[in-house]
């Protein structure tokens, strides 16, 4: 294992190339569910070497924008399901970035406008990178990525989404309330 306090470019460009990652995130209550959400569809972006940005499509439900607002905590995972073994952990806080914020703008221009049922984007503040050997993780390889995310979306329409979103988006599965959703996207 070995330890450092920023992304190097070596492993932003290594980062840069994985198909899939996971970001978990957990409520203060003990009692609460901690959450674990695998990510595609070219969903983050290296800001800086302290700096990671992820645009956080519709889905089922809402826990990790409902974990950070309460608390922040929040760590990534990249596994190496190709070529030498490797397991990358980014640890840090993040937060919320609604489309009514100021900075929605310039970070929702650094990922593909045509996504559909962009919802928000989260931003991380690393804390600690953490390389681990990788050796358990399978080789697989990849046939792509899914696009039945896409194509619900766009067959719900944003009328659809915005329903979707105010039944099953409002709030985490252990009761703790989602920022409210700028409708603008």
């Amino acid at each position: 294992m070995k330890v450092f306090d920023h992304i190097s470019p070596e492993l932003a460009e290594w980062i840069g190339q994985q198909p899939l990652f996971f970001n978990a995130t957990a409520p203060l209550d003990g009692e609460g569910h901690v959450n674990l959400s695998p990510r595609g569809l070219d969903t983050l972006r290296m800001l800086d070497p302290y700096t990671v940005a992820i645009l956080d499509l519709t889905g089922s439900g809402n826990e990790t924008a409902a974990h950070l607002s309460e608390n922040g905590r929040m760590t990534l995972m990249f596994c190496a399901f190709s070529g030498p073994p490797r397991i990358l952990r980014l640890y840090g806080r993040g937060e919320v970035i609604l489309p009514a914020s100021p900075d929605w703008k310039e970070l929702r221009n650094r990922f593909d406008a045509s996504l559909p049922g962009v919802r928000q984007i989260f931003r991380l503040q690393v804390e600690r990178v953490q390389t681990s050997c990788g050796y358990g993780v399978p080789l697989m390889d990849l046939v792509g990525q899914r696009e039945a995310l896409i194509r619900w979306t766009e067959k719900k329409g944003l009328e659809g989404i915005r329903t979707f979103r105010d039944a099953h988006n409002r709030h985490s599965i252990d009761g703790l309330p989602a920022p409210a959703l700028d409708e603008s996207e």
